[in-house]
């Protein structure tokens, strides 16, 4: 038999587990839009740690990462940095998430903000933000399920019949079994990926050198350039300065906590202590990176090149003539970060747009049963916008990644205004959130026009700010039981 239908046999094999794993979990979910969207608000602890490290261990982990650190070496530890620093803040601010929710009965994070400030157009807004935002995540996911499909199998299985199939599983478990479906199959892919990434991390660098401190004496002596933060010398081609790296770190440090899917976790997290107990435990789950950092450096000094920067770890795994089932487990491990990933924010993009555009503008009568069916509905179609952006982009996974953090830091502000600044209004939120998303729209366009090289969510995001605190001072306060009563529902545990 032939290496490649070896290969294809095993993938095929882990993907219908993940199916029956995402397929079966769903049992025990109620029949209603909680059930199907907060899960009823009782993940577990070992649920909500896998779900959260699937944020940082998607496919931009076992991909972008190895490509980024083998093209621009020391450029791709911004990753730890912002990885470490991303979450502190969700120790604090997820348990009040969570008490309001419970409260209030919300299942989303706009539902939150639109209550806080009492306004449907802000709902409007941060869905649309939103959902702009997970578009090009949920396509980095699919291109590297594609790319890693046509590496392993040596070009017979083409990146859009790959990125389909993996997103065809995860499309069908999202769809039957909502959060649930996502959690569990979270947690049987990231153990798997785990193994694999340490297995495959500490073997190749044994393998071509004869140790992972060998292998970074070699490079020290031959490439030097590539240990030197924050990417490449200064006369190398595509290096960062440090405006480029700084803000990088920043708007990925401030972004990680700002996402909706995250939010929707801490709704249906059990209770306080197991949102601060993830928290805790989550750095350890950066570990978990560091023989993906290895894999890549390994490929610095390979004897030969990958056809791009993003296909250097599958490259080496096929040019090392391990056993075809071991290029299979391979390759479902590192379906499993992109999977462990698309589906948490394909069922998160279908939720907002129901919840918190539709419902509200559309069908304000819309009862239980036909939202969960529009969220079914609105998953596969940003599935098929995700797809089509996949295999058309020619931008590298960390790109892509960058631009997702771009839009969506931009809710930042008013979610620390919700909750920290009772003279925050819904004229200053709305303001602030629309000339923000338009700076970051145009420096992304543009982006000569961004200064010191700076991320160009950076400079939306302190216009964001200043819109937010001006308007807000000279637009009439909101009623103040109102907001008294909210702050007071985040800070009394229910």
């Amino acid at each position: 038999m032939e290496r490649w239908v070896t290969v294809t046999l095993v993938t095929a094999g882990y993907l219908a587990l993940s199916l029956l794993v995402g397929w079966i979990s769903g049992r025990r979910a109620s029949d209603t839009v909680t059930g199907y969207v907060a899960g009823d608000r009782g993940f577990g602890l070992l649920v909500m740690y896998f779900v959260t490290g699937a944020m940082m261990f998607s496919a931009f982990a076992f991909l972008g990462t190895p490509g980024w650190a083998y093209s621009r070496g020391a450029a791709a530890f911004y990753v730890f940095s912002y990885g470490l620093l991303g979450f502190a803040p969700w120790y604090f601010l997820g348990p009040m998430v969570a008490r309001v929710g419970r409260v209030y009965g919300h299942v989303t994070q706009a539902e939150l903000l639109s209550h806080r400030f009492q306004s449907t157009t802000l709902s409007v807004l941060i869905a649309i933000v939103s959902i702009i935002a997970f578009v090009p995540y949920i396509a980095l996911q699919m291109k590297g399920a594609g790319i890693v499909f046509n590496a392993v199998t040596d070009g017979n299985v083409p990146i859009w019949v790959g990125a389909l199939a993996a997103y065809a599983v995860v499309l069908l478990y999202v769809l039957k079994s909502g959060v649930l479906g996502v959690g569990w199959t979270n947690t049987f892919q990231g153990i798997f990926m785990l193994i694999i990434a340490w297995v495959l991390g500490l073997w190749l660098p044994n393998h071509l050198y004869g140790g992972v401190g060998a292998m970074f004496e070699r490079i020290a002596e031959l490439r030097p350039e590539l240990l030197t933060a924050p990417g490449l010398d200064a006369n190398a081609t595509g290096s960062w300065g440090w405006g480029a790296y700084s803000s990088a770190i920043l708007v990925s440090a401030i972004g990680v906590t700002m996402w909706p899917h995250l939010f929707m976790k801490g709704f249906a997290a059990k209770d306080d202590e197991t949102i601060k107990l993830t928290m805790v435990l989550y750095p350890t789950f950066l570990l978990f990176l560091l023989p993906l950092y290895f894999i890549a450096f390994a490929g610095v000094l390979f004897e030969s090149k990958p056809p791009s920067a993003d296909f250097i770890l599958p490259h080496m795994i096929l040019s090392t003539n391990v056993a075809p089932v071991v290029v299979g487990l391979f390759c479902a491990g590192a379906l499993a970060a992109s999977m462990s990933t698309g589906d948490a924010m394909l069922h998160a993009s279908a939720s907002i747009y129901v919840q918190d555009m539709h419902r509200r503008v559309f069908d304000r009568k819309l009862s239980d049963h036909g939202r969960r069916r529009l969220i079914r509905i609105v998953a596969v179609i940003v599935g098929v916008a995700s797809y089509y952006t996949a295999v058309n982009t020619e931008m590298s996974l960390v790109a892509l990644l960058l631009a997702a953090y771009g839009a969506i830091v931009q809710l930042a502000p008013i979610t620390a205004a919700a909750f920290f600044w009772k003279r925050a209004t819904a004229a200053g939120a709305v303001t602030g959130l629309v000339l923000g998303s338009l700076v970051t729209l145009l420096l992304f366009q543009f982006p000569q026009l961004r200064p010191f090289g700076l991320h160009e969510g950076i400079v939306g995001l302190a216009t964001n700010c200043l819109a937010l605190v001006v308007v807000s001072l000279a637009t009439r306060p909101l009623e103040g039981q109102h907001v008294d009563s909210f702050i007071d529902a985040s800070r009394s545990a229910v």
